[in-house]
């Protein structure tokens, strides 16, 4: 995968602490998560698994989905991450 600015979901586990975030190069964030390198909440709640991402064309309507999926309640997020990984499977090993 290239980079491209995109809107990610990490979980716990299933119907665990969820994290969202945006970034440029999902590999490479994800990867930082995963091991630990990025301070702050996904570190001390151990929020590793990416269970749901987009990918937009430009960083700016890549932030404005990130802030308006923060403020969804929970079960919506919990249903946006049904709806397409209905198995809560670690989408990471399958980027490339």
């Amino acid at each position: 995968m290239f980079k491209q600015p995109c809107v990610y979901i990490l979980a716990s586990d299933k119907n665990g602490t969820l994290y969202v975030g945006v970034t440029s190069d999902l590999i490479k964030r994800v990867w930082e998560h995963k091991n630990d390198l990025a301070p702050g909440f996904t570190r001390r709640y151990r929020v590793h698994g990416l269970v749901w991402y987009e990918l937009y064309d430009s960083m700016e309507s890549a932030i404005s989905r990130e802030k308006a999926i923060k403020e969804w309640k929970r079960q919506w997020k919990l249903d946006l991450i049904e709806h397409g990984n209905p198995e809560w499977k670690d989408l990471y090993p399958d980027l490339s």
